[in-house]
């Protein structure tokens, strides 16, 4: 890397611009992750949801991913931290602008909260599966000889107090969507009057599906619509 990209990177456009991509990246994850976690929804006793965990947990490709997907979370969080830092540095003293909620949105303003709940939640989440999955292994297997995930769904999500802390988690990451996935697009410059409108919307319709289909597992399990 040149002396000069170096310098642009470690300027405040440059981490706004990393944290961008990374945001980005971590959006196409949520996509490919809720797939996999939709399959519960066909009702089959977790059979299609297993499979693909099987093949999740499987794929080289896919395990190389998740050490990209882990270095670009751990990027994406320490940015956000060192942004934060670097506006509070530049403005000690706190102060109330005249007309600021009129101009923004309060979860526009409150990043850093959404991404610390964020963070906890994230890390309940992997202790409940992906340490289980990976490391301290599955209860037994399903009828097709997978190992059996959806059992540890089950397990987890019939405890009223974790379904809970899911759903407030997955709140917390719709409003962190909704501000997040269109500031990405203004970040590395890809704004323009004619599309702006339209990656909003695109946005916003992600935002609510996709963490509607998140907070639905739980419920839906906890409730007993999923068995």
């Amino acid at each position: 890397m040149s002396s000069t990209s170096g310098k642009m990177m470690q300027s405040s456009i440059g981490k706004k611009l990393l944290m961008g991509l990374t945001g980005l990246f971590l959006v196409s994850f949520l996509i490919v992750h809720c797939l996999l976690n939709s399959f519960i929804f066909f009702n089959d006793g977790g059979l299609l949801f297993n499979q693909g965990a099987k093949f999740m947990a499987t794929n080289p490709i896919i395990r190389a991913m998740e050490y990209v997907l882990f270095l670009g979370l751990i990027i994406h969080m320490l940015q956000a931290l060192i942004l934060t830092m670097q506006n509070n540095k530049a403005r000690p003293v706190k102060y109330v602008m005249q007309g600021n909620e009129a101009n923004s949105k309060w979860y526009s303003r409150s990043m850093g909260l959404l991404g610390t709940l964020l963070l906890l939640f994230l890390i309940i989440h992997l202790a409940h599966f992906w340490v289980k999955s990976r490391f301290t292994g599955l209860p037994g297997e399903d009828a097709n000889g997978n190992e059996n995930l959806y059992a540890v769904m089950q397990d987890v999500f019939h405890i009223w107090w974790v379904v809970v802390i899911y759903v407030a988690g997955v709140i917390s990451l719709a409003y962190h969507l909704l501000h997040g996935f269109q500031s990405a697009f203004q970040t590395l410059g890809w704004n323009h009057p004619k599309y702006t409108p339209t990656i909003k919307k695109i946005g916003m319709f992600f935002s609510i599906i996709i963490s509607l289909i998140f907070a639905l597992m739980p419920i839906c399990i906890y409730f007993g619509c999923i068995k």
